[in-house]
């Protein structure tokens, strides 16, 4: 896979260097960004997770880090008492310093048998890593932590959604070139590799799901976690025409919304989106995610059956991008983090919101 975030980080166009410091915290080393550069008069103090791309090292993350926390600082610079941003980036599991078996990371096409992809949710050690941190950056109390955001790309976006969907703590998230529905977005990707379990089958793709390319115990598990599976499977879509998810979604039921309102607001309510995708991604094609994009964003829309739930989503395209960080995007989620940081969490009175762009 090519490095995402390659074209971004040779544009020639690096943010200042940020200061970093590196832990180890419950077995894991975490570098933090931006320690230095926080007023001692900042009570309160906000964290950037970032996650990483498969086959990559959190040390791909360094010029978002440095983007991000430039800006906001920038932003605040006359105003020392205002609330402080940090970034944290660690290897995700079986990768960099955390690698066990190389071979797990990598595509069908180099494994043999096409076994279960690698899927790593992330979301455990974010969420151990939330617990500890401050007593490792600020263990007098020299500041405290008040708000988290995370920020993934690629894997690290399906894992983003994730730690937005089941880490409370986590109240605004961006995703860039990852996928909402990552079961639909599998099972595409075994079409164009060819498995045997999709094309020995009748029709083609009949026996993927479940097969040892995308086990039912695997995919349980994914519909735990993953947008899609967690919330669709409340929801009668009507009969299944096959393993790829086609065509629009209809709204819940009333007796559906009933199962999924408390689910949504425990998950989701309040809580500031950004989706970046690329136009002409091939490895993480938009579409495979729009059908459910779709029924999301009429669901939390000011006039959706989930507006009151106060969920903003803008959902952006860089039309010209492949699967890759383009400086656009890097723009666009430095924009939004600083948004965020300067909203707030106040949502009392607010109605969902969805903007849709094309960059």
């Amino acid at each position: 896979m090519t490095d995402p975030l390659k074209s971004l980080n040779d544009s020639g166009k690096p943010a200042p260097a940020i200061s970093q410091k590196v832990y180890a915290i419950a077995g894991i080393l975490v570098t933090v960004f931006g320690l230095e550069e926080l007023h001692k008069e900042a009570s309160e103090v906000a964290c950037l997770w970032l996650l990483h791309p498969r086959l990559a090292t959190q040390e791909r993350m360094t010029g978002i880090a440095n983007s991000t926390i430039t800006d906001w600082n920038t932003r605040n610079q006359d105003k020392p008492s205002a609330k402080g941003l940090i970034a944290i980036s660690f290897d995700q599991r079986n990768h960099g310093t955390r690698t066990v078996d190389p071979l797990a990371n990598e595509s069908w096409k180099k494994r043999n048998p096409p076994a279960c992809p690698g899927y790593v949710l992330h979301l455990p050690d974010t969420s151990i890593l939330m617990d500890y941190l401050s007593s490792y950056t600020f263990p007098n109390g020299e500041h405290k932590i008040t708000e988290n955001l995370v920020l993934g790309v690629s894997l690290g976006g399906h894992a983003a959604w994730s730690c937005l969907l089941h880490e409370p703590r986590v109240t605004a998230g961006v995703v860039i070139i990852g996928c909402p529905d990552y079961v639909n977005l599998m099972a595409d990707r075994a079409r164009l590799s060819k498995l045997p379990s999709w094309t020995k089958s009748d029709p083609p793709g009949a026996e993927v799901l479940g097969s040892e390319a995308l086990p039912t115990s695997f995919l349980e598990t994914v519909n735990r976690y993953d947008p899609a599976g967690m919330m669709l499977k409340h929801v009668d879509c009507g009969p299944s025409t096959g393993p790829l998810r086609e065509g629009p979604l209809p709204q819940p039921s009333e007796s559906e919304q009933q199962v999924l309102r408390p689910l949504l607001t425990r998950a989701l309510a309040g809580k500031r989106i950004l989706n970046l995708s690329g136009g002409k991604d091939k490895l993480v094609p938009y579409h495979r995610g729009e059908v459910f994009l779709n029924w999301f964003k009429e669901s939390i829309s000011s006039n959706g059956w989930f507006g009151d739930g106060a969920v903003s989503l803008e959902d952006i395209i860089d039309e010209t991008a492949a699967h890759e960080v383009t400086a656009k995007m890097a723009d666009e989620a430095v924009r939004f983090i600083s948004e965020t940081l300067a909203a707030g969490p106040d949502k009392a009175g607010r109605r969902g919101s969805v903007r849709e762009s094309k960059i």
